[in-house]
This record gives C-alpha cells, structure tokens and sequence, in this order.
C-alpha cells in the first residue's frame, strides 16, 4: 500500500469537492479500494500502487477541467472519470476566448473583436480604438488572461491614466489608492468576470496580476508580461511614449481607447492620437478600428453614440 498526496491549486473548494464535499463522495465511489482524505487544499490517497496512479491520472483530468471552464458540474465528474472527457469538452470551442466564471464562454462577438483575438497572434503591439461600449478593453483582457493561463505570459498589468473627466481627485476620501480605484473599477469587473474570486485574490495578493494607475509604469521595464492600457485617449504624447518604451522580452501590449472621449485640457493633445499615425506601418504593430456596429451593450447605445457623431 502506498500513500499520494496531490494539491489542489488556486480552487474554490466548495466548487471543487462540492457542498458538504458531495462532489468528493462521487470520486470516492468510483475508486471503492482506495481510501481518500480531504486536508484543506490537500487531497490524501491510500491504496495499491496501480489503483493509486489510475486515481492520480484521472483526479489531475478533473482539475485541468476545472481550471479551464472554472467551474465543476457533478456530470462531468461522472464524464471525466469514466470516459476521459466531458459532454461540455466535446462541442467546437474554436472561436472561444476563455471560459469565465461559472463555465461562461467568451467569444470574439463582432467582427472587429474576432479581429482583434487574430490579431494578437501576429503582433506584439495592438492598439484598440474605437466607441464606448464595442468590448475593446474585455477583449484584450481576456486575451490576457488566457495567456497567463496557457503560462505564454508570467502576469499581467492592466493600467489606466488617472485623468479626471469632471471629478477631482482631491476632493475624494480617502489615501491615494483609495482616490485612484475608481478610475480603474472597469477593470476588475473585467477579471471578476473571467476568474473565479479565490484565484483572482490569490493573482492580485501575490502580484501575478496588478492594476495600477500609468503613472507607475515610468522606470519599469516589463519582461513576460500581458499588459493592457486603457482609456489611453487621456494620455499625453511623453506619457505613451513612456509607457509605450516599457515593453519588454515576451511581452504583449494592448492599448485601447476612444478618440471622442478625450478629457485631456484643451492645452495638451492625445498621445494615442499621434501614436496611431507615427507608428502606421511597423510590423509587429497593428491598429483595429472599432465602429458603432461593434457595440456590444443596451440596444440604445449604439444610437446614443450615433446621435452625438451627428452632432
């Protein structure tokens, strides 16, 4: 008899071995001669040599499952454990980005998003640039993410400028973190969204993933990582630029935003409006132009900006 212990990393336990560890009792089942353990993050088995790699296999296909789809519904369990695979596995999942949290799938949804997703195969450097509402900043997010889950990338940074469109910031309570997490909110519904709340803690505690406001990309240079730059219609010329020298060995960059929202003073002038012109034509780089026709929210949305283009 021998004993094997495997960690479950970065699960929801609850999810994974189920309420009151229901989901647990049906793995059980399907090994009778091997006594298992559950410690916190550790799950202990104890048997014959050949039933313990027979369990060690398959409890690895069911984790894998998890991590893809983020979630662990009892009949695939039951699937994985007696044929290998999942119903859910089964069906054409090319066009999908990732899964999200509770097993949704995200997809490239228009045109220029699944453009976008084609993109980033071929280039280091895309810029996004296009209306509010068409998915620009989601999609190259979740391009991000499932870089770091297939490990092409070690982290990712997802940045905005701190500029105020009408609010101050002084006035706000609070420290500086405080003052500046509003601006980037967006951007953690987005991760909300694509990675169960136990992993993106653990990603965002340990520095895998980090948000954080431009200005404290100055200095740094990024190695390894999938970064994303939001709103960078409110950043200036020098504040691109900088941002832009930041790019590392293996490293991403998406820079996204929307020329008709630009918030800078009247005295300064739109870095990404010059980036976008300078930068035509070097390879590596790509710019994906976003139309009304993309947008992806309330059906209304899409004639709101239409109506302020007539204006």
């Amino acid at each position: 008899m021998i004993e094997k212990l495997i960690y479950l990393e970065s699960v929801d336990l609850t999810e994974f071995l189920g309420v009151q560890n229901v989901k647990l009792d049906i793995i059980k089942a399907h090994f009778p001669k091997i006594k298992v353990v559950a410690r916190g993050n550790w799950l202990k088995a104890m048997g014959d040599a050949e039933e313990i790699a027979d369990f060690e296999e398959k409890i690895n296909r069911i984790i894998k499952h998890y991590h893809k789809y983020n979630v662990l519904k009892e009949a695939a369990i039951v699937d994985l454990l007696e044929d290998g695979v999942s119903d859910g596995e089964s069906k054409d999942e090319s066009d999908v980005i990732l899964f999200g949290v509770n097993g949704k799938p995200i997809r490239g949804r228009t045109y220029n998003q699944r453009k976008l997703v084609k993109a980033y195969d071929t280039n280091d450097l895309l810029f996004a640039v296009g209306p509010a509402g068409t998915g620009k900043t989601y999609t190259a997010i979740a391009l991000a993410v499932r870089a770091l889950k297939r490990r092409v990338v070690k982290r990712i940074i997802l940045s905005r400028p701190a500029v105020e469109a009408g609010e101050k910031l002084g006035f706000l309570p609070g420290d500086m973190k405080e003052k500046i997490d509003p601006y980037l909110q967006p951007l953690y519904d987005a991760l909300m969204d694509m990675i169960p709340a136990v992993k993106l803690k653990e990603y965002l505690e340990n520095g895998v993933i980090q948000i954080a406001p431009l200005a404290y990309m100055r200095g740094r240079t990024l190695n390894n990582a999938f970064v994303v730059l939001d709103e960078a219609q409110n950043t200036t010329t020098n504040q691109l630029k900088m941002f832009l020298t930041r790019m590392g060995d293996h490293a991403k960059f998406v820079v996204t935003g929307d020329l008709t929202q630009i918030d800078l003073p009247k005295t300064e002038s739109s870095g990404l409006v010059q980036a976008t012109r300078i930068l035509k034509g070097i390879k590596g780089i790509e710019r994906i132009k976003f139309t009304v026709k993309d947008i992806v929210r309330h059906r209304l949305v899409q004639d709101i900006v239409e109506a302020y283009d007539k204006e």
